[in-house]
């Protein structure tokens, strides 16, 4: 059972499934482009590494390689523009998710929200989904001048929380989650439902994996149980 001081929570993939909003956008920018469609099932391979990535993804069909410079140019203001629009409307709350952020928020964690995602996304789709409450502090892909796989956005809310990274953790749902987590010397716990580019998140080596944010409660021990010991 892990004893941290402080827990920070990936977004897209661990608290929201997003994917539904992004393909409807991606599909939008494909079709003013005059390009077919992709599948849904395509883009959650394809999502993880922040907004101008999954657009370079989406236009080369594949999750390695590159557009031209010119098409991606003129493909990311589109999606921009579209999925600013369509954030949150067919985004949906992962089951358990509520239930396990109130556990946590009642065991008396400070919790935060570090994601790939840009700030002009987060926050919005946080708020609709009413998740935006539960955190003291949210990390976007653009506050800094790094994201995740870089462990600059953990240490940066670390610090905000005056926690040491050893009583850290960590709860996402890909690789670029462990490999933060390992780089800022937090603990990290994965979801085994996320985006993880097809590839099961075990291999990365987590120190743990759950099925539902109802199994915190087995494995993050809460203050008041820390006090009583």
């Amino acid at each position: 059972m892990l004893t941290p001081k402080m827990i920070l929570i990936d977004l897209d993939g661990t608290l929201i499934d997003s994917v539904p909003d992004l393909a409807y956008s991606l599909n939008a920018m494909l079709a003013r482009l005059g390009r077919a469609p992709q599948g849904e099932a395509a883009v959650r391979n394809w999502v993880g590494n922040g907004v101008e990535r999954l657009v370079q993804r989406t236009l080369v069909g594949a999750l390695d390689g590159e557009p031209p410079a010119a098409d991606l140019a003129l493909a990311l203001p589109i999606f921009m523009e579209v999925y600013a629009q369509n954030t949150s409307g067919r985004s949906a709350v992962y089951p358990g998710v509520r239930e396990g952020l109130d556990y946590l928020r009642e065991a008396g964690y400070p919790l935060g929200c570090v994601t790939n995602k840009a700030a002009q996304f987060t926050l919005p789709l946080l708020r609709d989904l009413e998740l935006f409450d539960y955190f003291g502090i949210v990390v976007s892909g653009d506050t800094l001048a790094e994201k995740k796989p870089h462990p600059a956005p953990l240490l940066h809310a670390a610090a905000h929380f005056g926690v040491a990274p050893g009583d850290a953790l960590m709860i996402g749902d890909s690789v670029s989650d462990v490999t933060a987590a390992r780089a800022a010397g937090f603990h990290i716990i994965c979801t085994s439902y996320g985006y993880n580019h097809g590839q099961d998140i075990r291999k990365a080596g987590p120190d743990a994996v759950i099925d539902s944010f109802m199994d915190l409660r087995a494995l993050v021990a809460s203050s008041i149980e820390r006090r009583e010991a």
